[in-house]
């Protein structure tokens, strides 16, 4: 299953340590940086990646669309917010989705209509855990062959979890 990665792009960069400081001098300069950290993350993993901004006063009518390195850029239409934007592709996405948002109406809205959430803080964590592994070579082979070294031996007894909780892990595991 692919999965769509839907960012709260102000959310995540005034949640970053490394990125606020460059969004309180100049808005852009936080935006590339996101983008930047996004696009590399891209390259490791492929995912299909959406960073939706607030639009500002001087945006056109419809929701302005650009895609810069890979990665989807979408403002919001006058008078709507991010939020509002993030929502309804949730909505339309649902289980493809992973929504990246340390808001907390957005992501109950989004775990709501069946999409994962992952804080803002925590998806910046699994970036830079991603380019570390790149780095290191901590990723295997495609072609690999891996040798099973567990049992079968059962260990008490079953406690699965609801399948909406599994599959938010499965795809957080993708991560």
């Amino acid at each position: 299953m692919s999965v769509h990665i839907i960012v709260d792009g102000y959310n995540v960069i005034r949640q970053s340590p490394v990125m606020s400081p460059l969004d309180r001098q100049d808005l852009q300069s936080g935006r590339e940086a996101l983008i930047d950290k996004l696009s590399a993350y891209k390259k490791l993993k492929g995912h299909k990646i959406t960073v939706v901004f607030d639009g500002n006063e001087t945006a056109a009518l419809l929701e302005n669309r650009d895609r810069e390195k890979g990665i989807l850029i979408r403002f919001s239409r006058h008078g709507e917010t991010a939020d509002a934007v993030i929502k309804r592709m949730a909505a339309r996405e649902k289980q493809k989705a992973l929504v990246v948002s340390s808001d907390r109406e957005v992501a109950d809205f989004s775990a709501f209509k069946g999409a994962a959430v992952i804080g803002a803080v925590e998806f910046e964590e699994k970036m830079e855990l991603a380019a570390l592994m790149d780095l290191k070579g901590g990723f295997p082979e495609p072609g690999e062959n891996k040798q099973w070294a567990g049992t079968t031996r059962k260990k008490g007894p079953s406690k699965r979890l609801p399948k909406k909780v599994r599959m938010n892990r499965k795809k957080l595991k993708k991560l």
